[in-house]
């Protein structure tokens, strides 16, 4: 997944640098020898956009503590004996997700929002390439307070760049409802760690599903994904970058790989060129 300095140097043959994944932070692109291209893939958006509707019923319906209670015998539930029954729970149909990055994997999220019969509100640079879309509202990062204003779901799905990185701070979670949920499938960085964990702990907003992190392993052993104790926030669903772990992933990216290679083979260029 990366590429440093000192591999470019020995690697003086090299005509493709082909990152399995989206993401091309980790390649040092100063490093790249003359005539090297940069290729990356994506195939991941399917399994991507059905994590965060799986991420959007657990948080909504807590999942998680209820199964963790039932194993106890405790019912939450209105079939319980002698105990108030526990309010009833939001449904998706009628809610609206705001979708911060309306790219492969935000359009597979709508698609499958909109299935749900919800309210899609989405942030994009480029806008003219989605005006045909079926969304309650669209725009560039300029109505990013609109979006988060309105959504009940954010899902923050954009690449992570200097123009995105600590994008989402406290003044914009203080601009989501008490009642929204945050969902990042980007990059960790992307929200402000301190701030997100204060308005968890907080409930500022109601909770968050978490696949990407701050830190991750450089060694074997347990690795703590954060410097501030996430796991434990009972309103928080945690998963180690997995969102995107998929069959279908793994079969796409196999087959655009093999087709880079025949394509360098060849002289053509790459799918998926990045520089």
């Amino acid at each position: 997944m990366g590429l440093t300095t000192e591999m470019g140097r020995a690697a003086t043959r090299l005509k493709l640098v082909q990152v399995p994944g989206a993401g091309v932070d980790r390649i040092d692109r100063a490093a790249l020898p003359a005539g090297t291209l940069l290729a990356n893939a994506y195939c991941h958006e399917v399994g991507i956009a059905e994590y965060v509707m799986r991420a959007m019923l657990a948080l909504t319906r807590e999942f998680s503590r209820l199964d963790t209670a039932l194993r106890k015998g405790d019912w939450q539930s209105h079939w319980a004996v002698g105990t108030a029954p526990p309010p009833l729970w939001p449904e998706l149909a009628g809610r609206t997700v705001g979708i911060l990055g309306y790219g492969r994997i935000g359009q597979e999220i709508a698609r499958r929002a909109r299935a749900f019969d919800m309210q899609v509100c989405a942030i994009r640079r480029d806008v003219g390439q989605s005006m045909e879309d079926e969304l309650a509202l669209l725009g560039g990062p300029d109505i990013l307070d609109k979006v988060l204003e309105r959504s009940d779901y954010v899902v923050v799905s954009m690449p992570a760049n200097p123009e995105t990185i600590g994008l989402i701070g406290e003044a914009q979670l203080r601009r989501m409802k008490r009642s929204a949920y945050l969902i990042n499938v980007a990059r960790g960085e992307i929200v402000e760690e301190d701030a997100l964990y204060h308005a968890l702990a907080r409930r500022t907003i109601a909770g968050a599903a978490l696949d990407v992190w701050y830190l991750y392993p450089r060694e074997p052993g347990p690795t703590a994904p954060s410097a501030r104790p996430f796991h434990e926030l009972p309103n928080v669903l945690m998963t180690p970058h997995v969102s995107g772990a998929t069959d279908g992933t793994l079969e796409g990216r196999t087959k655009l790989i093999a087709e880079n290679i025949r394509r360098i083979a060849c002289g053509e260029t790459p799918l998926n060129r990045v520089v």
